[in-house]
């Protein structure tokens, strides 16, 4: 299907759900921003194939996916480029691994891959944000974030990852860069 048989198809709520389910099997993605999802093409059933892959037992490939379908001053992000998506494994499996010790959901993955424009559009993100390299995460959990600031240095302290975790009042950002950094 071309992109412009993608858009048409996304006008209709009744097609938009049939084509998601066709393509990403059990992830419904009917409801996702139709601006957003015709952005995205044909790459998006894939990425959610690719995210039921990795075999996550307490985040859903569609809490990933609804980080990317934002927009911030006019400018939309987008999934990352297909070579980057192995990337984000790691840091999704430490996520998956603190809401396991945590015995709670996830609440939301607030931002996960940024595109260079849409980064440049988020308040406070620094143009080398290793969100742009899909490696980092800011996760909300049902409980104050500094319990999963703490339960996330914890665990990465016990060898479970390398990366940095910061401290936001709403939030904890999770990233696996290879190097232990606080802040």
């Amino acid at each position: 299907m071309g992109l412009s048989g993608l858009a048409l198809a996304l006008t209709s709520g009744t097609a938009k759900a049939g084509f998601f389910q066709k393509f990403s099997q059990t992830i419904d993605l009917g409801d996702l921003p139709p601006e957003w999802t015709a952005r995205q093409g044909s790459l998006l059933p894939d990425y959610a194939r690719y995210l039921s892959s990795v075999g996550l037992t307490r985040l859903t490939p569609r809490q990933v996916i609804d980080s990317h379908a934002k927009e911030h001053g006019g400018v939309w992000n987008c999934i990352p480029p297909k070579d980057y998506w192995p990337q984000i494994v790691p840091t999704l499996r430490v996520i998956d691994r603190i809401a396991a010790e945590l015995n709670m959901p996830v609440k939301e993955i607030v931002s996960a891959y940024r595109c260079p424009a849409y980064n440049a559009r988020c308040p406070g993100a620094k143009s080398s944000s290793y969100h742009q390299a899909n490696v980092a995460c800011d996760v909300v959990f049902p409980v104050n974030a500094s319990t999963v600031t703490s339960v996330t240095r914890n665990l990465r302290d016990q060898g479970l990852f390398k990366g940095g975790v910061g401290s936001y009042p709403g939030f904890t950002h999770v990233d696996t860069r290879g190097m232990n950094v606080n802040w």
